[in-house]
């Protein structure tokens, strides 16, 4: 399971994702489908997400199952933004895709 902070058009977006990689097709396939096709997005460590957003965290990865594509832990881009710092994130990723 991944976490990742998408820096989209419409606002951030913290989620949380049974995909290994941003790389992968069907992951881009289900954000595309929802809107989301340019972004950057940073890896956010699981363990540190699971500190800062306590029993919703648990709350969101119990309803997470391998099938599953992707769920939203946080669309509330200022909450996002005070839980966590740039030096906490990995690199940035730029995904463009029409």
């Amino acid at each position: 399971m991944k976490s990742l902070l998408l820096l989209t058009a419409s606002g951030p977006l913290l989620i949380l994702t049974s995909h290994q990689s941003l790389d992968d097709q069907k992951l881009l396939g289900v954000l595309r489908q929802k809107g989301i096709g340019k972004f950057v997005a940073f890896e956010v460590p699981l363990s540190l997400a699971r500190e800062r957003y306590g029993g919703h965290f648990h709350a969101v990865e119990s309803n997470l199952h391998e099938t599953d594509d992707l769920r939203v832990l946080d669309f509330n881009g200022q909450r996002v933004f005070q839980l966590f710092h740039f030096e906490e994130l990995g690199s940035p990723i730029l995904i463009e895709r029409s």
